[in-house]
């Protein structure tokens, strides 16, 4: 037993608070909630891009010097990879049919990251000698690097629900424009940590918990974007 429960303390830390965001961004669609096949599928992808961007990440990292330049391109690898996975998995679809979709998809792919993300962060080197403390280090994790994908990711999906009745030209430029603010805003918070005491963390991860209080701010606006012709008929 003793052997068996930092591993169920690991899946526990990365898994369950992974999916009680999900639970909670859920219910921001809840008028028009997406299927769940389709949400399963998302979370799945962002699992599996864990494994595609860590060879990655390492292939990197043997050509940058600084700390910091390792930090910046990890950031972008991972948010680039979470977009593609997205796009590819979910975006394309006919259920991604309106504003706020793209926004939960891109959280749910986020989740799906962290979750497994985490997992393996409490696996390796199993984060303490004690089921005990691999749960408080698996709350670290629920509260800073969880929420970092979930709020990166989510400006990805709120440049694409902006652009969600624009031409396509324009909604590529959006989509840039988002997984480039995604990037410097994932960069940021790893240069904070990187640069932060220890007894001063929790104030970077306020900065997330801020960031995110502005995306749910945001979120209200996206859920009244409509098409231009239903505007116009509404007037009538």
């Amino acid at each position: 037993m003793n052997e068996v429960a930092p591993f169920l303390g690991a899946i526990a830390g990365g898994m369950f608070p992974a999916l009680a965001w999900l639970w909670f961004w859920q219910r921001e669609d809840a008028p028009h909630p997406e299927p769940r096949k389709l949400i399963a599928l998302a979370f799945f992808a962002g699992m599996v891009t864990v494994a595609i961007v860590i060879p990655i990440q390492k292939l990197a990292a043997t050509f940058l010097i600084s700390q910091t330049a390792i930090f910046i391109a990890w950031s972008a690898i991972e948010e680039v990879m979470k977009y593609f996975a997205a796009r590819i998995t979910v975006l394309w679809r006919r259920d991604d049919d309106e504003p706020i979709d793209p926004v939960i998809y891109m959280v749910t792919v986020a989740l799906g990251f962290a979750a497994l993300e985490n997992t393996l962060f409490l696996l390796s080197p199993l984060s303490g000698e004690t089921f005990v403390q691999t749960i408080l280090t698996g709350n670290l994790r629920f509260v800073g690097a969880t929420l970092l994908h979930v709020l990166s990711s989510a400006v990805i999906g709120v440049a694409l629900a902006l652009s969600f009745y624009k031409p396509k030209r324009v909604k590529r430029l959006y989509a840039l424009m988002g997984v480039i603010l995604a990037v410097a805003l994932h960069s940021l918070f790893n240069l904070l940590i990187l640069n932060t005491a220890e007894e001063h963390i929790l104030r970077t991860f306020g900065l997330v918990w801020l960031g995110l209080v502005v995306l749910l701010a945001v979120l209200e606006y996206v859920k009244r974007i409509h098409p231009m012709i239903k505007r116009k008929f509404a007037r009538l």
